[in-house]
């Protein structure tokens, strides 16, 4: 059986499968190709796709690790912007600039529509929605592993005295 992975063109909206054998074209999310993986792909297939999934999260975090882009995205929260407004408060060269509209249009972040000779750019909250889910996930995990450590070193507490 042949199988392609194509991820849909923005972050952590699922990966699109193509089963060659059955012709067979299904959009699933991360917790469906877990659950599907039995009827459609081997265990090693399963763990390639993940594994590319969370490449997206990495390249998320990896374009917000730069301060002029966290200001673009901080910027572009009240709305749509030309690239020259954008690039108007950082004393940086504008091709340098584009780097940087480059790196955050590549993680998804940003999308940009060119009409005449203006580019302006959009943000994109897909992923920013998924950054913060998984970001919840893992407030959520810590948070009930501090309240474990907390309540056992209470009940040492209490039994050592």
């Amino acid at each position: 059986m042949h199988t392609q992975v194509d991820e849909s063109r923005g972050f952590g909206h699922g990966a699109t499968l193509w089963c060659g054998a059955a012709g067979l074209k299904e959009k699933l999310t991360r917790v469906e190709i877990l659950s599907h993986s039995e009827n459609y792909l081997d265990g090693r297939l399963v763990a390639l796709i993940l594994s590319h999934m969370d490449n997206k999260l990495d390249t998320f975090f990896a374009a917000l690790a730069d301060p002029t882009r966290r200001a673009v995205i901080e910027r572009l929260i009240n709305g749509p912007a030309a690239v020259s407004d954008l690039h108007a408060p950082h004393d940086i060269a504008l091709p340098t600039f584009m780097k940087h509209l480059s790196r955050l249009e590549a993680a998804g972040l940003v999308r940009t529509h060119k009409k005449g000779r203006v580019r302006t750019v959009h943000i994109e909250a897909a992923p920013l929605a998924a950054a913060e889910s998984w970001l919840s996930k893992q407030r959520s995990l810590w948070e009930s592993r501090l309240n474990r450590l907390d309540a056992l070193a209470n009940h040492m507490e209490r039994n050592a005295l």
